[in-house]
């Protein structure tokens, strides 16, 4: 029989301290309650389950903002021209979105 151990087991965390501190990001565009937001995603597979993600995350920042998507639904080809024109004359401001 083995002797009952009163060790701590103790956690090592390897990854190393910053190296450059964290920059605050600004908004390019000021959000406020009421701002249409476009979710445009890039057609990849699992890009609109992230911009649903996005879309809660920035719900709970952003009281009052409204949400419109957009969906390229092949990842190989570009965004239109009427595809960036809807978005632009509907949002005040676009995220883009990658998804694999």
């Amino acid at each position: 029989m083995t002797a009952a151990h009163d060790d701590e087991m103790q956690f090592v965390d390897p990854q190393p301290a910053p190296s450059t501190p964290a920059s605050v990001y600004d908004l390019a565009t000021p959000l406020a309650s009421g701002s249409t937001v476009g979710l445009f995603a890039n057609g990849f597979p699992d890009s609109v389950a992230f911009l649903d993600k996005v879309e809660t995350a920035l719900a709970a920042q952003l009281d009052g903002a409204n949400f419109v998507r957009f969906d390229k639904g092949n990842a190989s080809r570009l965004a239109t021209d009427d595809e960036v024109a809807a978005a632009a004359e509907q949002c005040d401001a676009v995220v883009a979105a990658y998804g694999h």
